[in-house]
């Protein structure tokens, strides 16, 4: 089930060091105890537990040190009052409790809760122990953590990833960064997350999209606290249902003028799909009218696959200029490759000045020339992309995405979509979007292709590229997941999305309130 399935999650998306300024205030401030948020925590837990997972057996709790071991042993304790069949394990020392954790496991015991510390385990008995499990509880480790999971923390991690029964994480998956989504060594992969107070921007990019499973939220009564603790989002959480309404209403005289002229410029020889790819998805996104400008020997296979693009079959860039003319908006990149042809396009686009989207082998071309930042540019990089960009590696762009998605729209202005799964949107004044969600059938060739078609159809009908960056990777997962549904992940292709576009956007005609952003 795909992160936050299922449930209304709130917008504001927080860093972990926000979030735990935010418990301090409502304790420290607001005079709320400790203890008492920690139960609070516990039982919000144990209620998605019944819900979710009623008749699972046997539950296995696994308990750290901290606040997040403390929440832990109080899901065991309301397991154990409710009449479950519980095994507690002490994954850190009980004698080295404090605090809140310590009254934790001290009310399991009293509860009636038998905790094992695990260093008085045998590999034998914990290979039964996970084994025998209909439900495994990760309140191994919090937000306070960071770096790679240590011994013996990341020996139970493994243990969870290779056990049959499924993972319910308390607040976070262990080994998961929650502000960046990274995970610099094991983490948990839970088929449900239970998170408080604020939401964690972590558990829905990078790794924490893949992790997280269904993201349920708990704000334990401390909404209103926020304001008051000085604490502010670091991003803000999209997806379709929530931006749907960006788009214009079209009134009844609507006409092909009023929605934007795209020119795609793609397909170099032996990537002429490319650019019919990104066409054709503009086409579907709304677009009053489409052309692409491609290789000759493309236009016949364009035009049969989409009569309704006009398509131009050009030999060197200097043919180009007059259709930049006549276009408001251009996408270029897909499949143009890195030849003189590719080159001379794209001079000529940026030379144009029109708003564009930048994709694929653009960006690439963009890598070796020192950056020009532009105010009406959309770029679209994949890691790989954004590594060369910022002349940085992969694993680092990855260990921060939103981190390089700020960097990238310092360096070169607009608005910076950096794609993988919790797609990253960042825009002028470091203002970041993350796209909530994500669909391992699209890890297949020529989806960005449409995305960027998408991205330039709807540019070209609102003219904010923020706003259409946004509205274009959430339509584009919307679109996905719902191609998806009848094929399945395996074997999903670029044309499933295109064909799956138009239900999409029929959602957002007929949804209430669509257009109020533009009333």
């Amino acid at each position: 089930m795909p992160p936050s399935a299922g449930h209304s999650l709130p917008d504001a998306l927080f860093s972990a060091d926000a979030v735990r300024e935010i418990d301090r205030y409502v304790i420290d401030q607001q005079g709320v105890d400790g203890f008492e948020l920690m139960q609070s925590a516990a039982h919000a837990a144990f209620r998605c537990l019944v819900r979710r997972w009623r008749n699972c057996g046997s539950v296995l709790v696994l308990c750290g040190a901290g606040n997040n071991g403390g929440d832990g042993y109080l899901v065991a304790a309301s397991a154990k009052r409710h009449g479950l069949d519980v095994q507690c394990v002490a994954v850190a020392p009980t004698d080295k409790l404090s605090g809140d954790a310590r009254k934790a496991w001290q009310k399991a015991l009293a509860d009636g809760v038998g905790v094992l510390e695990l260093a008085a385990l045998n590999e034998s008995f914990l290979d039964d122990l996970f084994a025998s499990a209909g439900l495994i509880v990760d309140a191994m480790l919090g937000t306070g953590v960071s770096g790679a999971p240590r011994e013996p923390f990341a020996a139970m991690i493994g243990r969870c990833n290779s056990a049959p029964a499924p993972v319910l994480a308390v607040d976070l998956p262990s080994g998961l960064n929650a502000t960046t989504g990274a995970a610099e060594g094991d983490v948990v992969s839970a088929a449900m997350t239970v998170t408080f107070i604020g939401l964690k921007a972590g558990l829905f990019t990078g790794q924490g999209a893949a992790v997280c499973g269904e993201v349920v939220f708990e704000s334990l009564d401390t909404a209103g606290s926020i304001a008051g603790s000085g604490q502010v989002p670091i991003a803000a959480r999209r997806d379709w249902d929530s931006v749907m309404s960006w788009l214009p209403p079209r009134p009844a005289n609507a006409h092909k003028g009023r929605f934007g002229h795209v020119l795609v410029v793609a397909g170099d020889r032996g990537f002429g799909g490319a650019g019919l790819l990104a066409a054709e998805a503009a086409a579907r996104s709304g677009a009053g009218l489409v052309s692409l400008a491609t290789r000759p020997e493309h236009v016949t296979a364009a035009l049969a696959r989409c009569p309704s693009v006009m398509v131009h079959g050009l030999i060197h860039g200097s043919e180009l200029p007059s259709l930049l003319d006549a276009a408001s908006v251009v996408v270029c990149g897909p499949g143009i490759g890195r030849s003189a042809w590719g080159q001379q396009m794209l001079e000529q686009v940026i030379a144009s000045g029109k708003p564009r989207v930048l994709d694929a082998d653009a960006l690439n071309l963009l890598s070796g020339r020192v950056a020009v930042p532009a105010d009406n540019h959309v770029l679209t990089p994949h890691p790989g992309e954004a590594a060369r960009l910022l002349n940085c590696l992969v694993p680092e762009v990855e260990a921060d995405r939103m981190a390089a998605a700020r960097k990238l729209q310092a360096l070169y202005g607009g608005t910076v979509l950096l794609k993988g799964a919790g797609t990253i949107v960042a825009s002028e004044g470091g203002f970041l979007d993350v796209i909530s969600g994500s669909n391992p059938g699209m890890a297949t060739g020529g989806m960005g292709d449409v995305l960027s078609g998408i991205i330039g159809a709807v540019l070209g009908q609102i003219g904010d590229g923020q706003k259409a960056a946004v509205i274009g990777a959430s339509a584009h997962l919307a679109a996905a997941d719902t191609a998806s549904e009848s094929s399945g992940f395996i074997g999903l292709i670029p044309t499933d999305v295109i064909d799956a576009l138009p239900l999409v956007f029929r959602k957002a005609e007929i949804s209430p309130g669509a257009g109020e952003a533009w009333a």
